[in-house]
C-alpha cells in the first residue's frame, strides 16, 4: 500500500522482524514486513496459523511475549513507536491505538459489569472526568454497537452476554477512546456465521462513521473481502504478497494466495455438491 508524497500514512512498518531466542538460535516468527495504512484505510492481513499475523499486531501494540525481540520501524502518525517508553507507549495504546482480541470472554473480567469495566479503560486515559460521565460514555458506545437497552444492560456481566454480544462490548471499549487505529485480531473466529457477518457489519460502520484506520487480522479470506481496501498475505512470517484487495481477489498472483482463496466455500460449489447428489439419489433408486 503506497501513499502520496504530500500525505503521510497513518502507520508506516518498514523491516519489522519479529524474533525468539531457542537453544539452536533466534526464530524469527515476522521478517522483514513492510506496509503502509493510509488515514482512514482498511487493511487485512492474513495467512494460516503461524504466519506471523497476531505478531505483526502485538509488535505494533507494543504487547509481544516475555523474550521477543523486535527490530525494524513503526511510524505512527509520525511517532516512532519503537523509540517511547514503556509510559510513553501506554499514553498511545488503548488511547490513540486499540485492539480487539478474537476471545472477548477471556479479555473481560467475569468479576466487574461490562459497564465498569468499559469506564475504567476510559477513566483511565482521561483526567478530570468523573465516574458519572464515565458511565454515560460507556452506554453510549454500548449503544453504537447496537446493543439494546444499553442503559440497563451496562450494568450485567460478560457472562449474560452472548459470544457476539461480548464482542459488541469489546468494540464499544474501543470506541469509547475514539481511537486513530483498531487492530481487531480475529474478531469472529469464535462466531457463528451469522454474528460474523455482523461483527464485520460493524467495523466497516464504524469505519465510516469515525474516520479511524482499521488492521483486521484473519486466517479467512472471505472475512475481509467486503471489508478491507488492501491485503496482506503472510507465510511462516513472510510476506508473501500484498495490494488492493479487489486486485488480489481478482487477479493473484502468488501459488499461496491462490490455495487460501480455493479454500474459501464458494456458493456456486455447493450447489453444484448438491446437484451432483441428488442426481446421484435419484440414478440409485432407479437402479433399485
Amino acid at each position: 500500500m503506497t501513499s502520496t508524497s504530500d500525505e503521510r500514512p497513518l502507520l508506516r512498518v518498514r523491516g519489522l522482524t519479529v524474533g525468539f531466542p531457542t537453544a539452536a538460535g533466534t526464530v524469527d516468527v515476522v521478517k522483514s514486513l513492510d506496509f503502509d495504512l493510509a488515514r482512514g484505510g482498511a487493511l487485512g492481513i492474513v495467512g494460516e496459523s503461524g504466519s506471523g499475523k497476531s505478531m505483526t499486531s502485538l509488535a505494533i501494540m507494543g504487547l509481544l511475549p516475555k523474550g521477543a525481540k523486535r527490530t525494524g520501524s513503526i511510524e505512527f502518525d509520525g511517532t516512532e513507536l519503537s523509540e517511547l517508553r514503556e509510559r510513553e507507549m501506554q499514553a498511545v495504546r488503548g488511547d490513540r491505538i486499540a485492539m480487539v482480541f478474537q476471545d472477548p470472554l477471556s479479555s473481560l473480567n467475569p468479576y466487574y459489569t461490562v459497564g465498569t469495566q468499559i469506564s475504567e479503560a476510559y477513566l483511565s486515559h482521561r483526567t478530570g472526568v468523573t465516574r458519572r460521565q464515565a458511565r454515560k460514555v460507556a452506554i453510549e458506545a454500548m449503544e453504537r454497537v447496537h446493543i439494546r437497552n444499553a442503559p440497563r444492560r451496562v450494568d450485567h456481566y460478560p457472562h449474560q452476554f452472548s459470544g457476539g454480544m461480548r464482542q459488541r462490548v469489546m468494540i464499544a471499549m474501543t470506541l469509547s477512546m475514539e481511537p486513530d487505529l483498531i487492530i481487531a485480531d480475529e474478531p469472529t473466529t469464535a462466531l457463528d456465521v451469522t454474528v460474523q457477518a455482523q461483527i464485520l457489519d460493524l467495523l466497516a460502520e464504524i469505519r465510516r462513521d469515525t474516520g479511524a484506520g482499521l488492521i483486521l487480522i484473519t486466517h479467512d479470506l472471505a472475512v475481509v473481502s467486503e471489508v478491507a481496501d488492501h491485503l496482506i498475505v503472510m507465510r511462516e512470517g513472510d510476506l508473501v504478497e500484498q495490494g488492493a484487495a479487489e486486485r488480489i481477489f481478482c487477479d493473484p498472483q502468488e501459488d499461496y494466495t491462490r490455495m487460501l482463496l480455493d479454500a474459501v466455500p464458494r456458493i456456486d460449489d455447493e450447489i453444484g455438491l448438491l446437484r451432483t447428489a441428488a442426481v446421484e439419489t435419484g440414478t440409485a433408486e432407479e437402479d433399485r
